[in-house]
């Protein structure tokens, strides 16, 4: 495939010290705080939600298509030219262009949160689902802001870097939006509940934790105050109203096609099918250690404690291993880990109420999406053409959600009929396209100019 940055002089691998070095910069730094607020809205609107719900009494289908809700995240290339391009009035002047949008859509995130924590499910299910999709809004235009500003924050080479730092941060909000959910609304329920009964659902402690979910995008907000703006690309004046749809709406896509040409298909398809094993897989997840007896206490500490460890070793070796090996071989690794640890979760639906177990599994998860997923960011931001950041980000990462999105909200009828064991086996066998993709991507490079 060809290269858009193959006119630039080819540069020597790092070495391992120089490798380690990067992960230290400022820049790099800043990845992972922002990494945080991007990944911390993601599980509350999808995964733990699913846990809330689950534990209130909603069914198992009805959790499924709810998670269709994240679908915004499938679509966020519809107005992605426009925070690539249009100013905010008042913002844009102060803060900059990417640092605008990043503020905007955190002070969105926070509103929908705070709406989730005050409604209770078990009354009227349809503001949840409305203060969800104001989230996921708000988070998937966080996005596209913030995707643009980490490719326009360093050179090519130092991307896998800055992709493995937001990666971090990304899985440890994951891990504070779902271990840390659970534990902050297991400390604050009654002393009447009855621990991992679903009729002990108290919407008070859900309340809290919801709550502090929002207080946590201070990080994210603080970060984007104290950050500065990426050095902003002069921009061709539009002569009239048509130019500059052209240039906002068009351009990105037809210059994606116009480097890439016949590799085109082949790249976005990759990009549709690389994480669909564990989209798929992870709307039932938490339903399915509901199901299986798990208090919340024990997830979140397992979550809390192997899944930190296993997160930071999973993107600190995805990005390391992305600069020395090169992306292609990474990415075909990550393929096959993420495949084989959905048949772990087939493995432990057979083992009943085992908490080892349970550590055994998502250690593994953990640790194989977490090199799946820096590799896979420094991959997509490989194909990204600075003139269009924004824009050519989130078609990327929105092909990445929206057929896993999609079939996803179908996975609350699949376990229904077919139990939780078979449901896995199936996800892990999503991946097996995966394989054959990244090996026609990875041939198709090495035979480019």
């Amino acid at each position: 495939m060809s290269d858009p940055t193959a006119s630039a002089p080819q540069r020597s691998p790092l070495s391992w010290l120089a490798t380690l070095r990067v992960y230290l910069e400022p820049a790099s730094l800043r990845m992972l705080a922002l990494g945080f607020a991007a990944g911390l809205p993601l599980l509350l609107v999808l995964g733990t939600l699913s846990f809330r719900l689950r534990e209130a009494g909603i069914d198992r289908s009805t959790i499924g298509q709810l998670s269709w809700v994240g679908l915004a995240y499938g679509f966020k290339w519809c107005w992605a030219p426009l925070v690539d391009r249009l100013p905010l009035p008042g913002l844009t002047n102060t803060l900059g262009r990417r640092r605008g949008w990043l503020l905007l859509s955190q002070a969105i995130i926070v509103a929908g949160l705070v709406g989730m924590a005050l409604v209770d499910p078990r009354q009227t299910l349809e503001p949840v689902v409305w203060c969800a999709l104001v989230v996921a809004f708000g988070s998937a235009t966080q996005d596209i802001a913030l995707d643009a500003y980490r490719i326009e924050s360093a050179d090519a080479q130092r991307q896998a870097a800055l992709a493995a730092t937001y990666q971090t941060g990304y899985r440890l909000a994951m891990i504070w939006a779902g271990a840390g959910v659970l534990w902050l609304a297991a400390r604050a329920e009654t002393a009447s509940a009855v621990a991992g009964a679903i009729s002990a659902y108290q919407n008070g402690a859900w309340q809290t934790a919801y709550l502090v979910m929002a207080a946590s995008m201070s990080v994210g907000v603080l970060t984007v105050l104290l950050s500065p703006e990426p050095a902003p690309r002069v921009l061709p004046p539009a002569r009239n109203a048509a130019e500059w749809l052209q240039a906002t709406l068009v351009e990105p896509f037809a210059d994606f096609i116009r480097r890439y040409r016949w590799q085109a298909a082949l790249i976005l398809a990759l990009i549709a099918v690389y994480r669909i094993s564990d989209v798929v897989m992870g709307i039932m997840a938490n339903p399915f250690y509901v199901d299986m007896g798990y208090t919340k206490d024990e997830v979140a500490a397992v979550t809390k404690v192997f899944g930190v460890i296993m997160t930071l070793a999973g993107a600190f070796v995805g990005g390391a291993l992305s600069m020395r090996l090169g992306v292609m071989r990474v990415l075909m690794l990550g393929a096959v880990l993420s495949a084989a640890s959905n048949l772990l979760f087939a493995w432990l639906a057979g083992q009943g109420h085992d908490v080892t177990a349970l550590v055994l599994v998502i250690s593994a998860d953990n640790l194989s999406s977490g090199i799946a997923s820096a590799a896979f960011i420094a991959y997509l931001s490989s194909l990204t053409n600075v003139n269009y950041s924004a824009t050519q980000y989130a078609l990327f990462s929105s092909m990445m959600l929206l057929l896993p999105k999609t079939l996803a909200g179908f996975s609350g009828f699949y376990v229904d009929a077919h139990g939780y064991s078979q449901f896995f086996t199936a996800t892990a066998l999503l991946g097996v396209p995966v394989l054959v993709l990244v090996w026609l991507a990875g041939r198709a490079q090495r035979s480019s100019p």
